[in-house]
């Protein structure tokens, strides 16, 4: 079987199995470096040459990255040749890293030097319900509920849909922005001049506004999710409400959101004050 003959198998497979355009990229660039770097063919390759090529191109990267490269050769191969050849690899632990957190005076400052208004929209409502960027670009006219005062989001990360309440904050200006988008026949709630906008637009928008504030931090949008579950607890909710406002399949990961809380440490009294 040659390359492409391999790759295509690998591209029906997956979008078979209904995975997410993200999976099927990574899936397909993963199995694609391999074969360009060991000069095989599919059949040919074992074990071994997975462990050459880990060892020159990935050693220095995170646990992360080998994980999901030796899961993406698994699924190839298990599906198309009918063989793991990442079985008896050793997958290295998840490194444990502590999320970039910023302050509630951070989040104002960044949204307030935002220059135009649906710009401080947008980014204000990822920050509001704690969306993905991904989840905001796809949000759709429908999915607004303003008489119940909540938004659906639908098959985000996981194929899963969940609900998110609207701010009363920035109900008005998003239904200033519905009607807008109305007349405009458009189906988005925010689009730009070639319709659906980019995630790296919006991440473009949050880093260059955060340099502007004079946030030292490294941002992203992922970072206003971050500090919008850590802000919640620090508010006294209950992490298994954070949990569904996030929409994690499970606990653990809500938790690796919310045990950087500063505040709640700062709560936390030594066994000595009581003495």
């Amino acid at each position: 079987m040659n390359r492409q003959e391999f790759l295509k198998k690998i591209e029906v497979e997956l979008k078979i199995s209904k995975n997410s355009p993200y999976t099927i990229r990574n899936y397909l660039k993963s199995n694609e470096k391999l074969l360009d770097f060991l000069q095989k063919s599919p059949e040919q390759i074992d074990e071994d040459d997975l462990k050459i090529y880990i060892s020159d191109n990935l050693s220095e990267r995170a646990a992360t990255s080998i994980i999901l490269f030796l899961a993406a050769i698994k699924f190839a191969y298990s599906t198309i040749l009918k063989k793991d050849i990442t079985r008896d690899i050793k997958r290295p632990k998840r490194e444990i890293k502590t999320p970039t957190v910023l302050t509630k005076e951070e989040v104002k400052k960044l949204i307030e030097i935002i220059d135009t208004k649906k710009s401080r929209l947008m980014v204000s409502l990822i920050y509001a319900c704690g969306m993905r960027v991904s989840e905001l670009v796809n949000l759709e006219i429908k999915d607004l509920d303003f008489e119940d005062k909540i938004g659906h989001i639908r098959q985000a990360k996981g194929k899963k849909d969940r609900i998110f309440n609207i701010p009363n904050f920035l109900a008005f200006k998003l239904k200033k922005q519905v009607e807008k988008q109305k007349e405009d026949n458009q189906k988005y709630l925010f689009t730009g001049p070639k319709g659906r906008l980019s995630t790296r637009n919006i991440q473009k928008i949050v880093k260059n506004s955060a340099k502007k504030a004079g946030i030292k931090k490294d941002v992203h949008c992922h970072t206003l999710r971050h500090s919008f579950a850590t802000h919640l607890l620090e508010n006294g909710s209950d992490i298994r409400m954070i949990q569904v406002l996030l929409g994690h399949a499970s606990l653990s990961t809500t938790e690796l959101y919310t045990h950087v809380s500063a505040e709640q440490i700062k709560k936390v009294k030594s066994p000595i004050e009581g003495l």
